[in-house]
């Protein structure tokens, strides 16, 4: 199937590592030239650098998208190097995962602002141009922990359930110019972002972290858990010509762990 994604300009946020690497390397696989957003300067370049030696066009620019300005910044010179993105796809920014009974409200303002403003930022930035041009697609990884509470991850889930909205109301506001904007709800998933989970969930139960993967694979009814290439194969369909009717819609990707109507 061709997904006609060949010189796509394919804008990737938290893009080089986990779930974003993961979308990188499939958006490459298709044929797309890259730009790689992240703050953190020499992981960026390490996975720019392994994208390019496949033969993939990759831009990267280290930034922090909690900064609106660096957001604007961003999209300025990927469009001054690349030209207009065609595709966001949202993969920056986690909420640290902190036991119900040890939050505060500087825990609530830093879920917030690690998880949804770095979305809301980004997607700002790039929905003036794509209205502009009267088309474009915007892919949010954001997390099944929108949509059940966990104990261990409350502020994080609730910035996760902000962003739903605001991926179903944006889309509903500009899917008249031409845009659709989606997201994806993974689950649990093999990165490092499932570690600090673990460890969190290992120390509010009193067990081993060992013990805490085993419970969350028994509670899995695929008996595994999701690896980001998994979650990368859907982005990437989702942001193609071949999902053009998708649009508002957010896509759970827990394995049918928790069965509910969405």
């Amino acid at each position: 199937m061709d997904l006609q994604l060949k010189n796509k300009r394919v804008l990737i946020t938290g893009g080089s590592k986990g779930i974003g690497l993961a979308c990188a390397r499939a958006f490459a696989a298709e044929g797309a030239r890259l730009a790689l957003a992240a703050r953190q300067a020499d992981t960026l370049q390490a996975a720019a650098d392994a994208l390019r030696a496949t033969g993939a066009q990759v831009l990267a620019v280290p930034t922090d998208l909690g900064d609106a300005l660096q957001a604007d910044r961003l999209v300025r010179e990927v469009g001054e190097q690349f030209g207009p993105i065609d595709v966001l796809v949202n993969s920056a920014g986690a909420a640290r995962r902190t036991p119900a009974p040890d939050l505060t409200a500087a825990d609530w303002h830093a879920a917030m602002n690690a998880k949804f403003f770095t979305y809301v930022h980004a997607m700002q930035a790039v929905l003036p141009g794509m209205r502009a041009r009267g088309g474009g697609v915007i892919v949010n990884v954001i997390g099944a922990g929108g949509k059940v509470a966990s104990p261990t991850h409350l502020a994080g889930g609730a910035a996760n359930a902000a962003l739903m909205l605001a991926t179903s109301g944006l889309a509903h506001a500009h899917a008249a110019e031409g845009l659709r904007i989606v997201a994806v709800n993974p689950g649990p998933v093999l990165t490092e972002r499932l570690q600090q989970g673990l460890e969190a969930q290992a120390a509010l139960a009193g067990i081993s972290v060992d013990q805490a993967q085993a419970q969350t694979v028994q509670r899995a009814p695929m008996g595994r858990i999701a690896t980001p290439e998994e979650i990368a194969d859907v982005v990437v369909f989702l942001a193609s010509a071949r999902a053009s009717y998708v649009n508002g819609a957010i896509v759970a990707m827990d394995g049918a762990t928790t069965p509910m109507v969405v």
